[in-house]
Formats: C-alpha cells, sequence, structure tokens
C-alpha cells in the first residue's frame, strides 16, 4: 500500500520524507521558460520533436534522479535539475528521420533517452572536489552530436523560421525570462559578457568572408546573413541565458565568470571558425562551454576569490595594470598592456587562419531563406 502523508510518503511499514522545490527556486523558472518553449514548438514553430521524445528523456532523468537520491539520502527529492536536463536534451536534440507535423510519433523516443540519461549520469561520474565539472545536458549533446554524427543527429537549427508572432512570443520568454533569471543570480553581466565576446568574433569572421551550408539556405550563408543568423539566434540565446550560467558548472568569483564568459565566447569563435556547415557550427559553439568547464580549475586558482577586495572588475584590472591606491607602476603597466596585445594579436590570427577552409564557400554568397520553417 503506498500513501502520502503531509511531506513524507509511507510504503509498507517505511516512511520516507517528501521534499518539495521551492516556489521561488530559480530552477523552477528556467523550467518554465524551457517548457515554454517546447509548447511554442510544437503549437507554431513546427519543432521537429515529438512530444514521447521530449517526456522520454525528462521522465529519464527523473527516474535517475529519484533513484540515486532514495538511495543516498533516504528521501523522495523533487529531481528539478534532472528534469532541466532532460527538458535541455529533447529543446536541442533532433534525429534525422523525424519529421514535423507528428507530435505524438513515437521513433527514436529510445535516443532521447539514453542522450539525456547518460548526459544526467556524468553529474555523478565526472567530477572535482566534489561538485560535477559540465553541465550535464552540454556535455551530452555535444557527445551525443560527435559519436552518431550528422547521418543520425543534429541540434535545432540557428533560425527557426519567418519573424511571425510565434517567433516573437518565443523570444520575449527567452530574453524576459533569461534576464529576470540571471539578474536575480548576479549572472546578468556574465551572460552579456559572452554574447558580446560572441558578437566581436562572429563579425570578425563574417567580415574576413567565412560562409556556412544549412538546410534552410538555397546557398551558402556569409556576411552579414551569417553574422546576423549567429548573433540574433534563439539557440544561441537560450545557450547563454539558461547553459552557459549554470551555477554548478562556473567559476564562483565574479571576476573569474567574466573572464570565464569571454572565454567561451572566444572559445566559440575558434571553434566556429573552421566548420563550413550549420552542423558542425552548432557544435563547436556547444563544444566550447564543455571545454572552458574543463578548465574551470584554472579560473578559480588565479583568479580574484568570491568578495574579495578584487572580486570587482574595476579594481581587478586597475590591479593588473598597476594602479594603485597611492602610485602608478608604470612598469607593471606596459608589461600588463603588452601581454593583452599579445594575446588579442594571437587571438585574432588563430581565428583568421581557422576560418581559412569556410571562406572557399565565398564566391557563393548569395542566401535565400526557406519559407518552410518544418526543416528544423
Amino acid at each position: 500500500m503506498t500513501a502520502a502523508t503531509g511531506r513524507a510518503l509511507t510504503l509498507g511499514a517505511r516512511r520516507y520524507p517528501v521534499v518539495l522545490p521551492s516556489i521561488r527556486d530559480p530552477r523552477l523558472h528556467v523550467a518554465a521558460c524551457i517548457i515554454s518553449i517546447h509548447i511554442l514548438g510544437q503549437l507554431g514553430l513546427q519543432f521537429r520533436v515529438t512530444i514521447p521524445q521530449i517526456l522520454a528523456a525528462i521522465i529519464t532523468c527523473a527516474v535517475i534522479e529519484v533513484g540515486l537520491t532514495l538511495r543516498k539520502s533516504g528521501a523522495f527529492v523533487w529531481p528539478a535539475s534532472a528534469m532541466l536536463t532532460g527538458s535541455g536534451v529533447a529543446l536541442i536534440l533532433r534525429t534525422t528521420d523525424t519529421t514535423a507535423g507528428d507530435p505524438w510519433g513515437t521513433n527514436d523516443w529510445y535516443v532521447f533517452a539514453l542522450v539525456a540519461g547518460l548526459a544526467l549520469l556524468s553529474k555523478y561520474v565526472i567530477q572535482y572536489r566534489g561538485s560535477h565539472v559540465f553541465n550535464p545536458s552540454n556535455v551530452g549533446l555535444v557527445a551525443a552530436f560527435l559519436l552518431l554524427g550528422v547521418e543520425r543527429v543534429q541540434p535545432l537549427d540557428f533560425w527557426w523560421g519567418p519573424l511571425d508572432g510565434w517567433l516573437v512570443l518565443a523570444y520575449a520568454i527567452i530574453i524576459i525570462g533569461g534576464t529576470l533569471i540571471t539578474r536575480r543570480l548576479h549572472l546578468l553581466a556574465m551572460a552579456a559578457t559572452y554574447w558580446l565576446t560572441l558578437a566581436i568574433g562572429i563579425g570578425g569572421l563574417a567580415a574576413s568572408g567565412h560562409c556556412m551550408t544549412t538546410d534552410w539556405a538555397f546557398g551558402p550563408v556569409c556576411g552579414f546573413d551569417f553574422w546576423r543568423t549567429i548573433l540574433t539566434s534563439p539557440e544561441v540565446l537560450i545557450f547563454l541565458f539558461f547553459m552557459l550560467t549554470d551555477p554548478k558548472t562556473i567559476p564562483s568569483g565574479g571576476v573569474a565568470r567574466i573572464a570565464f564568459a569571454a572565454s567561451v565566447g572566444i572559445t566559440s569563435t575558434l571553434f566556429i571558425a573552421p566548420q563550413t556547415t550549420e552542423f558542425g557550427a552548432k557544435v563547436g559553439l556547444l563544444a566550447s562551454l564543455v571545454a572552458m568547464c574543463a578548465l574551470r580549475p584554472v579560473f578559480d586558482r588565479y583568479l580574484p576569490a568570491p568578495r574579495s577586495e578584487l572580486d570587482r572588475l574595476g579594481p581587478y584590472l586597475r590591479h593588473v595594470a598597476g594602479i594603485g591606491a597611492t602610485r602608478a607602476n608604470p612598469r607593471r603597466a606596459v608589461a600588463s598592456g603588452s601581454v593583452a596585445v599579445v594575446l588579442l594579436v594571437a587571438v585574432v590570427a588563430g581565428i583568421v587562419l581557422a576560418g581559412a577552409p569556410a571562406r572557399t564557400l565565398a564566391g557563393e554568397s548569395d542566401s535565400v531563406v526557406y519559407l518552410d520553417p518544418s526543416l528544423r
């Protein structure tokens, strides 16, 4: 016999505490945004994903998390983080034999369950000092795309279709919801830093003649169209608001978080630079977070500790430049400036060199977008 009493659940002769989330839990607010996008995807955006696929990912993660938590703590704990992992996987993952317009199709549900389940388990297997290293949905998706390949799976497209009412509503949910959540968590500056860094980097690529081929354009997407497609992509906004800013997988200090976000932006540009297809560009962008999460201990170790005197961007930059409270250190300022210039030149040169393969498409630079968004 099973019975629930207050905040406890009785199974046979044993009583298990039940822990439910607070309405103020930011994970519930993120979940509300992501689920809203899933609903819009089914109603008007013609997402190429089915409801059984979405549920398979979410339920698999929930069951695994509840079971592991019950074994460890002896309590039934609402699997808020796990369900976010499952819904995040289902939002980005697509299988090549799934078509739009079949919301109850059951094909490939096991692919979503497998990818989401393994993504969640990475949180328990790959740890550093008792905490998981990677954002589970991010590392799971990158692994799936690299291992299964473009013939089997694909990420959600950068372009979601013409700017109609459905897409405007999706933008509103992502931008307003993401801004409110990251601001509450003091991570809005981090999200903005990533976007600005990516905008500069992709702008440089676009100016150099970078192009990519897509499933939704007749010709290669180049120049301003390339820059605009990536920087205004709802997928990129979801990435920066809800994946990059995962509090459990980013550095602790404020300065370290800004440096981390800028590093992910630079790495995104470097990983996108050699790609000639949208598939490669999307996987490169997602993989940039995996790479920087692996280096997170470096940011924590060499940048100011949280809430320390230098854990603000202004004081830290003045400290690096040798500008103290009483007098400046000209030699230190010159040395710091020289290092910054060398690093900037190295990054720019790396981006230009890495982007050489994609500039071979520039001769076919006219891109025409399909009016039919069902290719997503």
